[in-house]
């Protein structure tokens, strides 16, 4: 008898972890700016039925690796930028390709204005790779990608993998941080975050199927001040 109700406990437990991951992700109500971000697997987004739902930011992926190109990358960006919502461009990292070919793939797709979010470093997988030259091939792409935008690029990675991988570096750059959950993320060496991914089946009107949702970490005046602006140009007087 106590073995068959430890099956039962056991078969319930599963169902229940079954069902919970199948719960849409709600809206994060603790933080005030909120946004997503996209790729080519939400389709075509109806960014103006996006645009009256509190988003104000939107991150999606141009390019990947040192060939690829997102096939809706030019509708999302130049579609962004009609409705008024943020817009910010990510790289999906390949840890075996040239990371110098990678910045110069992801400089000659993605164009920002005054006002845009930095470029995104996408990074998530070693793929056989030591620890230490990815960490030295991320350190080229920022570098490139800095010098040529004169801005500092945003690094993207899950709590787990910049734990492991990354914690103790790259201090100077805003991070962006996937945890699927309630909790904020916890990064190792007290270090801070800029953008939270806390969720990935989230639905809005104008996106067929799910869709992640983010939030920024503080203010507005924080968030002005992390996005792209020129710099002047000094004349000798």
């Amino acid at each position: 008898m106590q073995q068959m109700y430890a099956q039962l406990s056991i078969l319930i437990g599963i169902a229940t972890l079954m069902f919970s991951c199948q719960h849409d992700t709600q809206r994060n109500t603790n933080y005030a700016i909120h946004g997503i971000d996209v790729s080519r697997y939400q389709s075509r987004v109806d960014w103006q039925e996006v645009s009256q739902q509190g988003i104000h930011f939107a991150f999606v992926k141009a390019t990947e690796g040192a060939s690829h190109i997102d096939s809706l990358f030019d509708f999302n960006w130049f579609s962004l930028e009609e409705v008024g919502i943020r817009k910010g461009a990510y790289h999906f990292y390949r840890t075996q390709t040239s990371a110098l070919l990678q910045a110069q793939h992801f400089i000659s797709q993605v164009t920002i204005k005054p006002g845009d979010l930095p470029p995104v470093l996408d990074v998530e997988v070693l793929a056989n790779t030591q620890a230490v030259d990815l960490r030295k091939g991320m350190l080229v792409w920022l570098s490139v990608i800095e010098t040529h935008y004169q801005v500092k690029p945003i690094i993207y990675t899950n709590q787990k993998f910049y734990n492991k991988y990354l914690a103790g570096h790259f201090g100077d750059y805003p991070l962006w941080i996937a945890r699927y959950n309630e909790e904020e993320p916890v990064l190792a060496c007290g270090t801070d975050w800029a953008f939270w991914q806390y969720g990935n089946k989230g639905t809005l009107k104008g996106i067929n199927g799910y869709v992640d949702f983010n939030v920024f970490s503080t203010n507005w005046d924080d968030f002005e001040s992390l996005c792209y602006q020129p710099k002047p140009i000094l004349t000798n007087l």
